[in-house]
Protein backbone atom coordinates (compact mmCIF):
# COMPACT_ATOMS: atom_id res chain seq x y z
CA UNK A 1 0.00 0.00 0.00
CA UNK A 2 2.78 2.45 0.88
CA UNK A 3 4.35 2.03 -2.56
CA UNK A 4 1.04 2.90 -4.26
CA UNK A 5 0.65 5.96 -2.06
CA UNK A 6 4.23 6.98 -2.79
CA UNK A 7 3.68 6.61 -6.55
CA UNK A 8 0.48 8.64 -6.48
CA UNK A 9 2.17 11.51 -4.62
CA UNK A 10 5.57 11.32 -6.29
CA UNK A 11 7.19 14.66 -6.91
CA UNK A 12 8.14 15.44 -10.49
CA UNK A 13 11.83 15.50 -11.24
CA UNK A 14 13.32 18.96 -10.76
CA UNK A 15 16.27 19.69 -13.04
CA UNK A 16 19.45 21.04 -11.48
CA UNK A 17 21.11 23.72 -13.61
CA UNK A 18 24.72 24.75 -13.61
CA UNK A 19 26.47 27.82 -14.96
CA UNK A 20 24.76 27.44 -18.35
CA UNK A 21 21.46 28.45 -16.79
CA UNK A 22 22.68 31.17 -14.46
CA UNK A 23 22.53 34.02 -16.98
CA UNK A 24 18.86 33.27 -17.75
CA UNK A 25 18.04 33.08 -14.06
CA UNK A 26 19.88 36.34 -13.40
CA UNK A 27 18.10 38.14 -16.23
CA UNK A 28 14.65 37.04 -15.00
CA UNK A 29 15.57 38.14 -11.47
CA UNK A 30 16.85 41.49 -12.74
CA UNK A 31 13.54 42.11 -14.51
CA UNK A 32 11.70 41.52 -11.22
CA UNK A 33 14.05 43.91 -9.40
CA UNK A 34 13.66 46.56 -12.11
CA UNK A 35 9.86 46.38 -11.90
CA UNK A 36 9.94 46.63 -8.11
CA UNK A 37 12.28 49.65 -8.35
CA UNK A 38 10.12 51.39 -10.96
CA UNK A 39 6.76 50.83 -9.25
CA UNK A 40 7.83 52.67 -6.09
CA UNK A 41 7.14 56.09 -7.64
CA UNK A 42 3.54 55.00 -8.34
CA UNK A 43 2.77 54.01 -4.74
CA UNK A 44 0.90 57.07 -3.50
CA UNK A 45 -2.34 57.68 -1.61
CA UNK A 46 -5.39 57.40 -3.88
CA UNK A 47 -3.99 54.85 -6.33
CA UNK A 48 -5.59 51.39 -6.37
CA UNK A 49 -3.82 48.06 -6.27
CA UNK A 50 -5.37 47.33 -9.68
CA UNK A 51 -3.63 50.47 -11.00
CA UNK A 52 -0.32 49.22 -9.59
CA UNK A 53 -0.89 45.76 -11.09
CA UNK A 54 -1.59 47.30 -14.50
CA UNK A 55 1.60 49.38 -14.31
CA UNK A 56 3.65 46.35 -13.27
CA UNK A 57 2.15 44.36 -16.16
CA UNK A 58 3.16 47.07 -18.63
CA UNK A 59 6.68 47.25 -17.18
CA UNK A 60 7.09 43.47 -17.34
CA UNK A 61 5.92 43.34 -20.97
CA UNK A 62 8.21 46.26 -21.88
CA UNK A 63 11.15 44.07 -20.83
CA UNK A 64 10.07 41.20 -23.10
CA UNK A 65 8.85 39.11 -20.18
CA UNK A 66 5.51 37.59 -19.22
CA UNK A 67 3.82 37.93 -15.81
CA UNK A 68 3.90 34.33 -14.54
CA UNK A 69 0.81 34.51 -12.27
CA UNK A 70 -1.52 35.84 -14.97
CA UNK A 71 -4.00 33.09 -15.90
CA UNK A 72 -2.08 30.49 -13.87
CA UNK A 73 -4.86 28.22 -12.62
CA UNK A 74 -7.29 31.06 -13.21
CA UNK A 75 -5.38 33.77 -11.34
CA UNK A 76 -6.72 37.05 -12.79
CA UNK A 77 -3.81 39.49 -12.34
CA UNK A 78 -0.15 40.02 -13.26
CA UNK A 79 1.06 40.43 -9.66
CA UNK A 80 0.11 39.59 -6.11
CA UNK A 81 -0.38 42.71 -4.00
CA UNK A 82 -0.96 42.33 -0.28
CA UNK A 83 -2.30 45.31 1.62
CA UNK A 84 -1.92 45.65 5.39
CA UNK A 85 -3.20 42.50 7.14
CA UNK A 86 -3.26 40.39 3.96
CA UNK A 87 -0.37 38.01 4.61
CA UNK A 88 0.52 37.10 1.03
CA UNK A 89 -0.79 36.61 -2.50
CA UNK A 90 -3.43 39.31 -2.30
CA UNK A 91 -5.41 39.83 -5.51
CA UNK A 92 -5.22 43.45 -6.74
CA UNK A 93 -8.57 45.21 -6.51
CA UNK A 94 -10.22 48.63 -6.51
CA UNK A 95 -9.32 49.65 -2.95
CA UNK A 96 -7.53 52.97 -2.83
CA UNK A 97 -4.30 53.24 -0.91
CA UNK A 98 -4.20 55.61 2.06
CA UNK A 99 -1.25 57.13 3.85
CA UNK A 100 0.02 54.70 6.46
CA UNK A 101 -0.80 51.52 4.51
CA UNK A 102 1.78 48.76 4.31
CA UNK A 103 1.99 47.15 0.90
CA UNK A 104 3.80 44.10 -0.46
CA UNK A 105 4.12 43.62 -4.20
CA UNK A 106 5.11 40.17 -5.47
CA UNK A 107 6.40 40.11 -9.05
CA UNK A 108 7.02 36.83 -10.86
CA UNK A 109 8.13 36.82 -14.49
CA UNK A 110 9.02 34.40 -17.25
CA UNK A 111 11.78 35.51 -19.60
CA UNK A 112 13.19 33.15 -22.24
CA UNK A 113 11.80 30.21 -20.27
CA UNK A 114 13.37 31.26 -16.97
CA UNK A 115 11.38 32.38 -13.93
CA UNK A 116 12.22 35.26 -11.62
CA UNK A 117 10.26 35.83 -8.42
CA UNK A 118 10.67 38.59 -5.87
CA UNK A 119 8.61 40.80 -3.60
CA UNK A 120 9.15 44.03 -1.76
CA UNK A 121 7.44 45.91 1.07
CA UNK A 122 6.50 49.56 0.68
CA UNK A 123 4.95 52.22 2.87
CA UNK A 124 2.21 54.41 1.44
CA UNK A 125 2.86 57.99 2.52
CA UNK A 126 4.03 58.30 6.11
CA UNK A 127 3.92 55.08 8.17
CA UNK A 128 3.13 54.96 11.87
CA UNK A 129 5.95 54.07 14.29
CA UNK A 130 4.21 50.70 14.82
CA UNK A 131 4.19 49.98 11.08
CA UNK A 132 7.89 50.84 10.83
CA UNK A 133 8.69 48.57 13.75
CA UNK A 134 6.58 45.72 12.34
CA UNK A 135 8.40 45.89 9.01
CA UNK A 136 11.81 46.15 10.68
CA UNK A 137 11.16 43.11 12.86
CA UNK A 138 9.81 41.00 9.99
CA UNK A 139 12.74 42.02 7.76
CA UNK A 140 15.19 40.97 10.48
CA UNK A 141 13.30 37.69 10.97
CA UNK A 142 13.50 36.99 7.23
CA UNK A 143 17.29 37.37 7.26
CA UNK A 144 17.63 35.22 10.38
CA UNK A 145 15.64 32.54 8.59
CA UNK A 146 17.79 32.75 5.49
Amino acid sequence: MFSRLKQRHAMPSIPIYGPEGFSGMRRAGMICASVLDAIEDHIVPGVTTVDLDRTCHELIRSMDATPAPLDYRGYPKATCISLNETVCHGIPDSRKLVSGDILNIDVTVIHDGWHGDSSRMYFVGTPSPQARELCRVTFDAMWRGI
